[in-house]
């Protein structure tokens, strides 16, 4: 789907509730974002993933402030409505866009989501008008299982609507949308997967472990440091897998993710990461050398369920 083999994720963006810095530590601003929105721009990556909850609506006001300079046409916005967080009225949907597209200065999303299963029914058929007005180009499902992704392709296409994205946490230390069989649902059905989490919020980087844990009070540090002495059997795979494709460990997480046949989402958050996803995106990983990075990330043995996705009614 679009152009790049990657999506740009604006998660660790943006600041208070559900934002950069209680979720990430993160404290990034404007200025500080600007060379990394450049630098992606003039790489050719130019599809940028959002929520209207990231930070309360302050990511989606950082990515439309920098990306007013371009050309509308030039560049792909991804937004979500999310039922747990709106006020539960049958306009719900429509208010929470609206709030998206005046902070994203545009009159349109090119891919909008339901970020979470909260009542399949309800919320899956309010995407349909949105479509036919053009106000949205493209639609998909967020936090969704296999069955959930069903009903709603079910429910999108009675109404002339097709499903076009799934976009779930998946990693190598996180595979259970492959378990479930909806990578495979996906790619017989003609809908782009959009794995979030790839780096698992940097714990997959290799720049963490148990002699240097992220640091702070943050939700990931919290989340990651007490697995990192399980994950350095794998990291150490991935520097060594890494350094025969002159890229780094991060990044064969990313080039992982893309020989599974996804468009990973690709948190960025500085200017010098752009070239390395770009590496990443070119690098092909052998069936020998997946093999091995998948065996070594089963033997973790970690839980990295995160909280939401307890709402994936099995």
């Amino acid at each position: 789907m679009f152009n790049a083999k990657v999506a740009l994720g604006t998660w660790s963006w943006g600041h208070g509730k559900n934002g950069g810095d209680q979720v990430f530590g993160n404290h990034l601003t404007e200025d500080s974002l600007r060379p990394v929105v450049d630098a992606a721009m003039k790489s050719g990556l130019n599809l940028w993933d959002t929520a209207a909850v990231y930070g309360e609506g302050t990511s989606e006001e950082l990515v439309g402030n920098l990306l007013k300079p371009y050309k509308r046409e030039d560049y792909y916005l991804s937004t979500k409505f999310t039922p747990l967080f709106s006020d539960g009225s049958d306009d719900a949907m429509e208010k929470m866009l609206q709030g998206s597209l005046k902070r994203l200065h545009t009159d349109h999303i090119d891919l909008y989501w339901i970020h979470n299963s909260d009542d399949v029914e309800k919320w899956t058929p309010k995407l349909i008008p949105l479509v036919k007005s053009g106000v949205i180009k493209h639609v998909g499902v967020s936090n969704h299982n296999l069955a959930q992704v069903k009903r709603a392709n079910e429910i999108l296409a009675a109404g002339g609507v097709k499903l076009e994205a799934v976009q779930n946490h998946y990693s190598l230390l996180y595979p259970n949308s492959e378990e479930m069989g909806l990578l495979d649902y996906c790619k017989e059905n003609g809908i782009t997967f959009f794995p979030y989490m790839v780096l698992e919020q940097g714990a997959l980087t290799g720049k963490y472990n148990q002699a240097h844990p992220f640091e702070g009070d943050s939700l990931r540090a919290r989340t990651y440091n007490k697995v990192l002495p399980k994950l350095e059997a794998l990291t150490d795979a991935m520097a060594e897998i890494g350094k025969k494709y002159d890229i780094s460990t991060a990044d064969v997480a990313t080039a992982w993710a893309i020989a599974k046949g996804t468009q990973p989402i690709i948190g960025v958050t500085k200017p010098k990461y752009i070239p390395d996803t770009v590496k990443a995106i070119n690098a092909n990983l052998t069936p020998d050398e997946m093999q091995r990075l998948e065996t070594l990330a089963a033997a973790t043995h970690v839980d990295l369920t995160a909280g939401w996705e307890k709402n994936m009614e099995a």
